[in-house]
């Protein structure tokens, strides 16, 4: 691991950061390791997050909404003060990008963990800085004010001029849609970085995204540490990141132009610490600044395992005056970052909220830290236990991989992901999974429009097909009668469902994502037999661990239950099923046409009222939720006969928002 060898400055004693989970625990684990104090400020809502139990202090800031808490720099400063931290590190997000949060920083007497005031007014707004990229020689796509859109100019990208992340950024390809579109934009944009400026540019259908790691010290020195690729994305945010970029590693000379750009935008606004200069890059290799974002990058490992550098190091070095070497250390090895999300990829990236009942990953060698060899790194946010709520980005963690070559890199993660014990929530896992093993993108094939050329429903398939659902389902069948028999307060050691004469099977029924399952077996002196599973024997049956032997090949699942909530994990692929009761409750049947919260969140805007007619796909209203505006659309075309709620109110998720009564054909009313 590298580090500045000249330290001209006084070293930091104790840092507050000024953000919440991942983020918060990285910056905690570099400080411990330096011998750096730590703060933790937290929301209501986060009051058990890992973050906060694993500082030496935390305070608490009153409230769940960033507006209340984590974007209130008067409240994060007085933390400060009453903890006695001598200096702010603002993570990413929130206010990492603020100018006046880092000035105020700077008035009240404490070090900012990050670039000069000035260097961050000057990239604050996307417009003003490609103009300053611009005139200091770099590659520049051109700007639109919204009120210059014209048909000629689309498709146009809205961009929240404040922030990053995707927060705010809406594609338009329709001329009518671009003030519905600008007002949604800015919604967000206030809601997630307290300013609703928003501007537009040229999209792209197509492209790379690169980006170059820059760090910066206070007497001159400018490091192009290496370069990112960061182009398989969701909704304008990243979700696989790596280094080096193969389209990069296969274009003679772009790696030292991009490098060049880089420094002189780093040198045109004065630069110190870490920052990213942002490109959008064509297969020829040529590349257009898009903006810098002047704080550490989610994907900033897989610079650091590509390095050997501990980045968060850096800048609390650089912070206390350090002087950086002349030149940083060479690039070594691959690295691939994917973000690990709670949202349903196949229902239009639906955040999701609930408990993490079990996250365990196999074969990490580190938390937190550079990787030196070949293996796997996590950076979770969240642990067993922990909730996540509508509040903040649904990301539970990061999970790097780093080895000598790309394609080892590649697989290792993806073996890793996919045996990874994940219970409580939908994630996009098995999305992950599939874009790591897909052939274009071994090939290095990737751009912005990956999910639309290799279709997202194949992409977001289950790991597990049908089969082995069943299959799962009958080992989750056969554990929950194990626990039964070693529950049992007598004859515990006969076999479940035990009749001298042959009596009916034994039942279970179980529901999946992808369809029910109804499992009937019986187990007698002759083993197993179960409906539909002839080739299947039962080898060993425990309440956690069933053995099969299919078809000759003896196959071992784990088995993990959380009230009704069933997952089984086996190296077939993970499932989730649910346990259907015997007997239902009619209370908690719900009108055909009824539209259900799918997440907890506020409604913040009404499409339709009540006894309007309405059709297939037409918005009755949004709700906002982790930070991002949810459409929720008429199942069916007919009546809204049922709106029970109102603007500003909040739902749970199940709740019903509205019923629409189907119309009748004219076929039904003959």
């Amino acid at each position: 691991m590298t580090s500045p060898i000249a330290s001209l400055g006084p070293a930091i004693r104790s840092v507050l950061v000024a953000n919440r989970g991942e983020i918060a625990r990285r910056v905690f684990a570099t400080a411990r390791r330096a011998g750096i104090g730590t703060v933790a400020v937290f929301s209501d809502a986060d009051a058990a997050a890992p973050h906060v139990a694993e500082a030496d202090v935390a305070i608490r800031l009153p409230g769940n909404t960033p507006a209340e808490t984590y974007l209130r720099a008067d409240l994060i400063i007085e933390a400060a003060r009453a903890a006695g931290a001598d200096a702010i590190h603002p993570g990413y997000g929130f206010l990492s990008e603020n100018a006046g949060f880092a000035q105020a920083v700077e008035d009240a007497g404490l070090t900012w963990v990050g670039p000069p005031v000035k260097s961050i007014e000057s990239m604050g707004s996307k417009v003003e800085s490609k103009k300053l990229m611009d005139a200091a020689g770099v590659p520049v796509l051109a700007e639109l004010a919204p009120d210059q859109v014209t048909e000629a100019h689309l498709p146009v990208l809205i961009k929240a001029s404040a922030g990053g992340g995707g927060r705010g950024m809406r594609v338009v390809r329709e001329l009518s849609a671009l003030a519905g579109e600008l007002e949604a934009a800015r919604r967000e944009a206030q809601s997630a970085f307290g300013d609703p400026t928003v501007f537009c540019e040229r999209y792209l259908e197509t492209g790379r995204h690169i980006e170059v790691q820059v760090m910066a010290d206070k007497h001159g020195t400018v490091w192009a540490v290496g370069e990112r690729e960061c182009s398989i994305q969701r909704r304008h945010q990243k979700v696989v990141e790596e280094a080096p970029s193969p389209l990069v590693e296969r274009t003679p000379g772009m790696r030292e132009r991009l490098f060049e750009a880089s420094r002189l935008a780093a040198n045109a606004i004065g630069y110190e610490g870490a920052g990213t200069v942002e490109f959008l890059a064509d297969e020829r290799g040529e590349f257009f600044f898009l903006e810098m974002n002047t704080r550490l990058q989610v994907e900033h490992p897989v610079t650091e395992c590509t390095t050997g550098l501990d980045l968060v190091d850096l800048q609390l070095q650089v912070a206390s005056g350090a002087a950086l070497p002349a030149e940083p250390p060479a690039l070594r090895g691959h690295s691939i970052e994917v973000r690990l999300y709670a949202e349903d990829p196949a229902k239009n990236w639906q955040p999701q909220s609930g408990i993490v009942h079990r996250i365990e990953l196999p074969g990490v060698v580190e938390e937190f830290t550079v990787l030196d060899r070949q293996g796997v790194r996590l950076d979770s946010g969240v642990v067993a236990g922990s909730v996540v709520g509508v509040h903040y980005d649904p990301m539970l963690a990061k999970v790097i991989s780093f080895a000598p070559t790309r394609g080892q890199a590649a697989q290792l993660l993806a073996g890793a992901l996919a045996r990874t014990e994940l219970h409580g929530l939908r994630t996009n896992r098995d999305l992950l999974v599939n874009i790591l093993r897909h052939p274009a993108f071994l090939a290095g094939d990737t751009d912005t429009a990956f999910f639309d050329t290799h279709g997202l429903d194949t992409l977001a398939r289950p790991l597990a097909d049908p089969d082995v659902e069943a299959l799962s389902a009958l080992a989750a069948a056969l554990a929950d009668a194990a626990m039964n028999r070693a529950a049992a307060r007598v004859d515990g050691r006969i076999p479940s469902g035990w009749r001298n004469l042959t009596s009916q099977p034994q039942h279970k029924q179980y529901t999946s994502g992808a369809g029910e399952y109804d499992i009937r077996y019986l187990l007698g002196r002759g083993g197993l037999r179960a409906d539909g599973f002839e080739h299947v024997a039962l080898v060993s049956s425990t309440p956690d661990v069933v053995v099969l032997d299919v078809s000759g090949l003896r196959r071992t699942f784990d088995v993990a239950r959380y009230g009704d909530e069933v997952f089984v994990d086996s190296a077939l692929g993970p499932v989730a099923l649910t346990a259907t009761p015997r007997f239902v409750d009619p209370a908690t049947i719900v009108a055909a046409g009824s539209l259900l919260a799918p997440m907890p969140g506020a409604v913040i805007r009404l499409g339709a009222a009540q006894g309007d007619s309405v059709t297939l796909g037409q918005p009755i209203l949004w709700l906002e939720a982790m930070k991002m505006e949810h459409t929720i659309t008429a199942p069916v075309s007919g009546v809204l006969v049922e709106l029970p709620v109102s603007i500003g109110q909040q739902v749970d998720v199940g709740s019903v928002l509205a019923l629409v009564e189907a119309e009748e054909t004219e076929e039904e009313s003959a």
